[in-house]
C-alpha cells in the first residue's frame, strides 16, 4: 500500500511541477488530435522483377456490384488490365476473387477470368475459409501481386495476409482503387508500415513491374 501511494504521490507532483502536462497527455486521443496530424511524406516506390514461375496475379474483386460504381476503380482498370495481359503473356498464374452472393460472372468482362483461372470467394480476407492457401502453395508461388477494390479491404487483408503466410507481397499502387483517395493513402503506408507486414511487401507500379 506504501508503495502504490508512493506512486501516485509522484505521479500527482510530476504533473504540478509540468503545469499539467501529463494529465493533458493521458486525456488527449488521436480525434482530439486529428486535425493537426501531419501527413507522413510518401513511402517508395520500387520497380521489381519476379519470377513467372513462382509468382500469382491476385484480381480482387473486379466487380460490377464494387469496382464498376467506384470512379477511382473504373479508372484503375486499363492499368490493370494491361498487368492481367503482361502476366498471362508470362504464364504467370492468375487466381481471381469474388465477394460473397456473386460468382465471376459479375466480374467486369475488360478483366474477366479465363476458363482456367481459379476463384476464391470470401470477404475482404480471402484467405479466410477458402482454399486460396493451398492453390498457392500447391502451384509453387512464393511472390502474389495484388491488386482489386478495395484498398482498405481486399489489399490490406489479402495482402497482409499473404505476408503473414510468409509470401512476398507486390502492391502496384495504381491497382489498388477504393471509394476516396485518403483510403488509399493509408493502405500505402500501412503496407509499408506495419509490422511483420511492411519487411514483406514491395509497393509499385503496375508499369514498375517485370515479369
Amino acid at each position: 500500500m506504501g508503495d502504490r501511494l508512493a506512486i501516485i504521490c509522484a505521479v500527482v507532483g510530476l504533473g504540478l511541477t509540468t503545469g499539467g502536462a501529463v494529465s493533458k497527455a493521458v486525456a488527449s486521443d488521436i480525434i482530439d488530435e486529428w486535425a493537426n496530424v501531419k501527413t507522413p511524406a510518401a513511402p517508395e516506390i520500387k520497380a521489381v522483377t519476379v519470377d513467372p514461375k513462382t509468382t500469382a496475379l491476385i484480381m480482387g474483386d473486379l466487380l460490377n456490384q464494387s469496382c464498376a460504381k467506384r470512379p477511382r476503380c473504373v479508372a484503375a482498370l486499363p492499368a490493370i488490365k494491361k498487368l492481367l495481359g503482361e502476366a498471362r503473356a508470362a504464364k504467370v498464374a492468375v487466381i481471381y476473387s469474388t465477394i460473397p452472393n456473386t460468382t465471376t460472372a459479375d466480374i467486369i468482362p475488360d478483366v474477366a477470368p479465363a476458363a482456367d483461372e481459379p476463384s476464391v470467394t470470401s470477404g475482404v480476407d480471402k484467405f479466410f475459409k477458402t482454399n486460396l492457401e493451398q492453390i498457392l502453395k500447391g502451384k509453387g508461388i512464393q511472390t502474389v501481386i495484388v491488386v482489386g477494390t478495395s484498398a482498405e479491404g481486399l489489399v490490406t487483408y489479402t495482402g497482409g495476409g499473404a505476408a503473414l503466410r510468409g509470401f512476398n507481397v507486390v502492391v502496384p499502387v495504381d491497382g489498388m482503387a477504393s471509394v476516396e483517395a485518403f483510403a488509399e493513402q493509408y493502405v500505402a503506408w500501412h503496407m509499408t508500415h506495419a509490422p511483420i507486414i511492411s519487411p514483406k511487401v514491395t509497393l509499385t507500379r503496375t508499369d514498375m513491374i517485370k515479369f
